[in-house]
Order: structure tokens, then C-alpha cells, then sequence
């Protein structure tokens, strides 16, 4: 019996790692094949291209903020296994549609959709797996989840290497809905199933504006910002910025995306075990931040850098904000389990959506006058936001709460204010 029960928490384990492996694949496949695609589809000048770029990476992470929230508020109102494989079936099928775009706004309608089944993957995925989990042991089981998805963006680059991208999308919705036929080896968190015949609110996102609930929130979604910041600002266009500060011409977005994931993936697996180590989330989140800054101090005031320099310190920067694993299980541990899949659902959504405002802010400046560095709009601008999201990071980790071999076995009381 105890050997089942160790095959059905693996089995779990194995699944949600999959799942976000395809996830991954699709989350960042656009940023793979953005400058191919755009051309194919009738851009020409570099300034289309990256305008067209800001406009459907805005769409797909204003999708994955929709969708974190409609996907969060089902996995607690009706359980984490058939939410987990319906945002699996839509980002498949909406993968597949990536591959027929002909115009930007095609592209971006599609990014949006693709954005709102993608959103409930991770969060969702990581409470399945906190509760199935033993106490001691459950932050390893959350890391190799995280480590298998963020592998998908080597899957995806792979992938495209040996096909169009058209092809690469499709190949994509495949394996998604390839993995819905394990779904069968996979068993609802009992700690839901204990919850369902209770009269307690579930999956309410009223519940997390109270006076109590709401600061612990906030400090959840400022310690993930600078996570997306530097892959969908600073990776996405290692391009430009090499260009910009003198560097190599020939640097391929595809491949500065690449090695960003495959440092993420080092980065994920090295904070979990670390965090097991040390038994402090909030500790872990701490060396990974103070690395963050040494990273993207050097990458935004290097000059003259080599396509290979380029793919280095890509690389660096991804092993550096490789504490996602971390921060969604520490978000999952912070609440109780009617409202849990909420928060791990929303709070990398919100993250992720904040890629937005900060894509505007980044735009703004760059376009405006007195740039820290003379001649380099691009990377004074972002030396602006960075720092912007690295103090509210460490602003929201002063202020955040040690979950570390915390029962997770309790609800939240329905009160607001």
C-alpha cells in the first residue's frame, strides 16, 4: 500500500512536470521564432518588428492574467486535476492555431487565448504537488516540476531548429494533448477531497482583499517581478541590446532565449535543493536576488560583447531569477487550501502580467531624453525598470513570512477586511 502511494505521488509529480514542460514550450516559443514569424508574416523594418513584438507579448500576458484568475478560482471550486488538464487541452489547441496567423492582430488574438490556458498550469501544478507531497520533502517534489517545465524552452528551440515555425507550434499543441491520455495515473490532492463536502468558501479572490491576507499577497507577486523582467525584457531583446552597446550583429533571439532557460532550469533545480538545505524559502529567495543584481548590472553595462558573451550572460541571467520554483511554492505555503490554487495560480500570472506596464514603462523611456547611458536608450531604460522591480522585490521579501515545513492542511476563515 505504501509503495502505491509513493507510485501515485510520483506518477503526480511526473505529470505536473510534463505539463509544464509543454507549457513552457508554448509560453516561450514566440519569443523563439518572434523575428522569423514576423517577417514571414509581411514585417519588414526592425522597428516593426519590435512594436508588433511589445503588442502580442502584452496580449499573451494580459491572457495569462485573465486566465490565472479563472483557472485559480476553479481549481479550488472544483478540484486541481480537471482544471490542471483543462488549461492543458485549450493552450494545445490554441498552439496548433499559432500556426495558421497571417497578421499581427491574428497573432495576438491567439497569443491572448494561448495565454489564458496557460495560466492555469504552474499554480495549479504546484498546489497538486504541495499536497500530495509529505511536509519535510514537498519543496523537492515542487522543484522537479519546475525544472522539467522550464526545459520545454530547450524542447521548443530544439524543436525549431529542425522545423518551420509554423511546424514548431503544432508540434507543440501535439504533445499537449498527448499528455492528457496519463491523465488516468493521476489522483485528486486529498486534502481537497476532505475539503469539498465542507461548508467553507472556496476559490474566492474577495477573500484574499482583507487587511491580513492582502499585504501577505502583494509581498508574494514583488519577490517573482524581476523574474519576468529579465526574460521578457532583457532575453527577449538581447538582440537589440547587444547591437545597441557595439556588440555582435549575428546574436539569434532563439538561442539568447535558450540559454536563458537552460540557466533557469540549473537555476530552479539549485534553489530548490537549496531551500531544502536550508530550510528557508525566504533565505533562498535572498542569495537569488543579490545574484539578480550582479547579473543585470553586468549585462546592461558590458560593452562590445561577442554573439557567444551574449549567450553567456543570457545563461547567467536565467540561473540568476532561476528561483521560480521557490517563489510559486512559497506563494502555494503562504494560504490555506480553499484558496491556495487561487494564489499559486494568480500570483506568477500577476507577475507575468506585470511584464506589461513594465513593456510600457520600457517603451516610454527609451523613447524620451536623458538616458543614463548616453547613446543607449535601450539599456538606461532598463536599468530604470530593473531597479524598480529588484526594490520591490526585496521590499516584498523583508516583509514575507517563512513557510518552511508549514502544515498546509487548513482553510482560510471567509471574512473581508
Amino acid at each position: 500500500m505504501h509503495n502505491d502511494s509513493n507510485r501515485r505521488i510520483w506518477m503526480t509529480v511526473l505529470v505536473s512536470g510534463l505539463g509544464y514542460f509543454v507549457d513552457i514550450y508554448d509560453l516561450i516559443l514566440f519569443s523563439i521564432v518572434r523575428p522569423e514569424s514576423l517577417r514571414d508574416i509581411g514585417l519588414v523594418t526592425p522597428a516593426e518588428i519590435i512594436n508588433a513584438s511589445e503588442i502580442i507579448l502584452n496580449a499573451q500576458m494580459i491572457g495569462m492574467l485573465v486566465g490565472g484568475i479563472i483557472f485559480g478560482a476553479l481549481a479550488d471550486k472544483r478540484g486541481r486535476l480537471s482544471v490542471l488538464m483543462g488549461s492543458i487541452l485549450m493552450y494545445s489547441i490554441m498552439n496548433i492555431a499559432n500556426a495558421f496567423v497571417s497578421s499581427v492582430e491574428m497573432y495576438a488574438v491567439f497569443r491572448f487565448f494561448s495565454g489564458i490556458g496557460l495560466a492555469g498550469e504552474l499554480g495549479v501544478a504546484v498546489t497538486l504537488v504541495s499536497e500530495v507531497m509529505p511536509i519535510k520533502t514537498r519543496g523537492y517534489g515542487t522543484t522537479i516540476v519546475a525544472s522539467m517545465g522550464i526545459l520545454g524552452a530547450v524542447g521548443a528551440y530544439a524543436v525549431h531548429e529542425f522545423t518551420d515555425w509554423r511546424t514548431a507550434f503544432v508540434v507543440g499543441g501535439l504533445m499537449g494533448l498527448a499528455l492528457l491520455a496519463l491523465r488516468v495515473q493521476v489522483h485528486e490532492s486529498g486534502m481537497f477531497k476532505r475539503l469539498e463536502d465542507k461548508p467553507v468558501a472556496r476559490g474566492n479572490l474577495g477573500m484574499i482583499f482583507s487587511a491580513r491576507r492582502l499585504p501577505t499577497y502583494l509581498s508574494s507577486v514583488a519577490i517573482g517581478l524581476p523574474i519576468w523582467f529579465v526574460i521578457g525584457i532583457l532575453v527577449t531583446f538581447a538582440p537589440e541590446f547587444t547591437l545597441e552597446s557595439g556588440g555582435s550583429a549575428n546574436v539569434v533571439a532563439g538561442q539568447a532565449v535558450m540559454w536563458c532557460y537552460v540557466g533557469l532550469a540549473a537555476g530552479d533545480l539549485a534553489s530548490g535543493l537549496i531551500s531544502q538545505l536550508l530550510k528557508s524559502r525566504r533565505r533562498t529567495v535572498f542569495v537569488f536576488l543579490v545574484l539578480t543584481v550582479a547579473t543585470v548590472a553586468w549585462y546592461l553595462t558590458s560593452t562590445g560583447r561577442s554573439e557567444g558573451m551574449t549567450y553567456l550572460q543570457t545563461g547567467l541571467l536565467g540561473f540568476a531569477v532561476g528561483y521560480w520554483a521557490v517563489f510559486v511554492t512559497t506563494a502555494a505555503e503562504q494560504f490555506g487550501t480553499n484558496l491556495r490554487a487561487t494564489v499559486a495560480t494568480t500570483v506568477p500570472n500577476v507577475v507575468r502580467g506585470a511584464l506589461f506596464p513594465a513593456m510600457i514603462a520600457f517603451k516610454t523611456l527609451r523613447q524620451g531624453s536623458g538616458h543614463i547611458i548616453p547613446g543607449e536608450p535601450l539599456a538606461s531604460s532598463a536599468i530604470i525598470v530593473g531597479a524598480v522591480t529588484l526594490v520591490l522585490a526585496f521590499v516584498g521579501l523583508v516583509t514575507m513570512k517563512e513557510t518552511y515545513g508549514k502544515d498546509l492542511d487548513y482553510v482560510e476563515e471567509y471574512h473581508i477586511g
